[in-house]
């Protein structure tokens, strides 16, 4: 019988590219101040770690020396612009939405797992229309810790109603792919994500290039038990 569990996967970058609108938002706030705007491929050395995360880079990137009550006014700034624009441009990778309907109706729990807070994930998800194929959404600020703490991981498959002794996890970053190894899940990487290195350079079990090839390389890992 062909296996069954948990896929989790991870959201910007992974499921769906968020760049576009992260740094629109980004360079919105930084015009604001009188900042330099960043190139799109700036992306890859900033998303990842949460919005918070996002801004603090973008602002040292720019040369930026500001204090805690500076920065939290354009996090605000950016955090409202950003809610309000959060798919103006962002889509879901190609084949992404197949391939989760495809374990679906395969019988696997599916969960995303993102350091983005939960409130800004469920929002992207409902206004790209696929917040219903997850069983659960596991935000930076869903628990009392976020990746790459893999508790963040295991209380996510655990929302979704599933077991971590069947999961695999599926990620773009170096993130992703520690969290995976520290909860002892395996771990499939997808090479056209956010990462200023090459994906392989982590070692996780599987590398795709595309969702068309990660049904297979899940239940391949699934059936051999990796760990």
């Amino acid at each position: 019988m062909t296996p069954t569990g948990t896929l989790v996967v991870d959201l910007d970058g992974t499921l769906v590219d968020t760049a576009p609108d992260l740094m629109a938002a980004l360079n919105t706030v930084l015009r604001k101040d009188g900042y330099p705007t960043l190139g799109l491929e700036e992306a890859n050395s900033m998303i990842g770690a949460g919005a918070r995360a996002l801004v603090e880079r973008g602002l040292t990137a720019v040369g930026a020396d500001l204090n805690v009550e500076e920065v939290d006014r354009i996090f605000d700034d950016f955090f409202a612009y950003y809610t309000s624009h959060i798919a103006d441009e962002g889509r879901p990778f190609p084949g992404a939405v197949a391939s989760i309907e495809r374990f679906r109706t395969a019988g696997w729990k599916t969960a995303v797992c993102t350091n983005k807070l939960e409130g800004l994930s469920r929002k992207l998800l409902s206004e790209l229309g696929i917040l219903d194929r997850f069983d659960a959404v596991g935000g930076g600020d869903s628990f009392d810790m976020k990746k790459p703490n893999p508790e963040h991981l295991w209380r996510t498959i655990a929302a979704a109603g599933g077991d971590a002794r069947s999961a695999v996890m599926v990620g773009d970053s170096e993130t992703d792919i520690a969290t995976a190894k520290a909860a002892e899940i395996p771990v499939v990487a997808v090479d056209f994500g956010y990462t200023p290195v090459p994906v392989e350079t982590f070692s996780p079990n599987r590398v795709i290039s595309h969702f068309d090839e990660l049904y297979d390389a899940v239940i391949e890992l699934s059936s051999v038990g990796a760990r």
